[in-house]
């Protein structure tokens, strides 16, 4: 049941990934409806020291912890690094989502305001960025989780010029 309210809550806040057509068995009932916007008041922003810059914004991208040390030991380079006992969180620039479908069972968290019993910074970056660069992320969490890597059509083709 506590799965079933962390997904819920994931896709109250607007994940992005395929579009996925309601039927009758993935239509929310409103009472948990309900619920996930409740949790949404719970969430938490995380925030970065002082000293690094965040001039291009701050989102994060989630996974869940079991991920976590071999998603860290395959990145060349890497910002801030967030962990609880359930998530780990990569901070990336803004709109790091745009043309992105994250693989399951990734999260990217706008504003960098994410569930949890308030994740603590485990790692600083490799230079002065506090961000991890989001296509490597993105493809390394492809890697772990099975998925194969998804660009809308027009992105890269002749076509979307």
């Amino acid at each position: 049941m506590a799965v079933l309210r962390s997904l819920a809550a994931l896709l109250a806040r607007g994940v992005r990934h395929e579009p996925v057509p309601p039927t009758p068995q993935r239509v929310l009932q409103p009472r948990l409806v309900d619920r996930c916007r409740h949790q949404e008041a719970g969430l938490t922003r995380l925030v970065l020291p002082d000293s690094l810059p965040a001039e291009l914004g701050c989102d994060a991208v989630g996974v869940p912890a079991r991920f976590g040390f071999r998603l860290l030991g395959r990145m060349p380079r890497s910002g801030c690094v967030f962990a609880d006992s359930r998530w780990w969180w990569w901070i990336v620039p803004a709109g790091s989502d745009l043309d992105l479908l994250w693989p399951l069972p990734a999260h990217y968290a706008r504003g960098a305001r994410v569930p949890g019993d308030r994740p603590r910074l485990i790692r600083g970056p490799n230079g002065p960025s506090p961000y991890t660069p989001p296509i490597p992320l993105y493809l390394t969490a492809c890697q772990l989780t099975g998925a194969a890597p998804k660009w809308p059509a027009a992105v890269g083709s002749a076509r979307g010029a």
